[in-house]
């Protein structure tokens, strides 16, 4: 595992690109973009305001490339891991992993323990390398977790299921679709036809891939171009609220506040 800590202290545009044979995971601690996109191949780009407290994997050989125009300092640690170097048991290897590429997700638990690996690098020692090896273990083992992948040996398609989860063309058609319609209300149904399963294998294998079910996820989404929105400053929060498809403000803040701890009004001021 290598671990690069990078706090860019400029505010000119930032350009740069990863494709490698090993993974890579972003976490970043703070940063707001005037203007930017990132791109993961496998999986829709995005052009996401305030990156704080998000994640970002790439699995090994997919092309990673980012710009941003910085409005605030960006502070972000990437972790790299060898699959052909490392073992998550005795008959397991990280090469066998199928993993899937993820853009800009939230997971507290990763955040946690690459905090504390980020702590443990400024305390250098005999004992704090050990310490920064044993959280390096579990950090692997939370990103398996996460994934839930397959073992290429076992993976098999069937239905056009990957066991474990979508396929790579199935995670593509359905995300982009979802980026499309937004603001409106996407049945389960139309999804599933999308992936070509049914929508009970379907509803499975997405939540296998993304960790959250279909309407978890799309309200997700929601929540995410309704912060960009705030952060512009150009409109008000019940605008936002429509624009992203909740008809009433109150449900729009009930869902802001439960995937980011603070109503639409309070991330607003905080903004400014």
């Amino acid at each position: 595992m290598g671990i690069e800590l990078v706090r860019s202290m400029t505010h000119e545009r930032v350009d740069h690109s990863f494709h490698s044979p090993l993974h890579l995971l972003a976490a970043y601690q703070h940063g707001v973009r005037r203007d930017g996109e990132s791109c993961v191949e496998g999986v829709p780009r995005s052009t996401l305001r305030n990156v704080a407290k998000k994640l970002t994997f790439v699995p090994a050989g997919n092309h990673y490339r980012e710009w941003y125009d910085p409005r605030t300092q960006t502070s972000v640690t990437y972790f790299y891991f060898d699959p052909a170097a490392l073992q998550i048991d005795s008959n397991v290897s990280l090469v066998d992993i199928l993993f899937a590429p993820r853009l800009f997700f939230e997971d507290t638990t990763i955040q946690n323990t690459a905090a504390k690996l980020r702590q443990a690098i400024d305390a250098p020692g005999p004992a704090s390398q050990l310490y920064v090896e044993a959280l390096g273990v579990v950090l692997i083992h939370e990103l398996v977790r996460l994934n839930r992948g397959t073992s290429r040996a076992n993976a098999a398609v069937g239905d056009g299921l990957v066991r474990g989860g979508l396929a790579a063309w199935q995670q593509r058609i359905v995300t982009a679709y979802i980026e499309e319609h937004l603001s409106e209300q996407i049945p389960l149904a139309t999804l599933a036809r999308l992936a070509r399963l049914s929508p009970f294998h379907f509803c499975r294998a997405f939540t296998q891939s993304f960790s959250v079910p279909p309407h978890r996820y799309h309200t997700n989404r929601r929540i995410e171009q309704a912060k960009v929105m705030l952060a512009e400053r150009k409109h008000s929060v019940t605008e936002v609220g429509l624009t992203v498809g909740f008809s009433e403000t109150s449900s729009f803040t009930a869902a802001f506040r439960k995937i980011t701890g603070l109503t639409p009004s309070r991330y607003h001021r905080a903004l400014g």
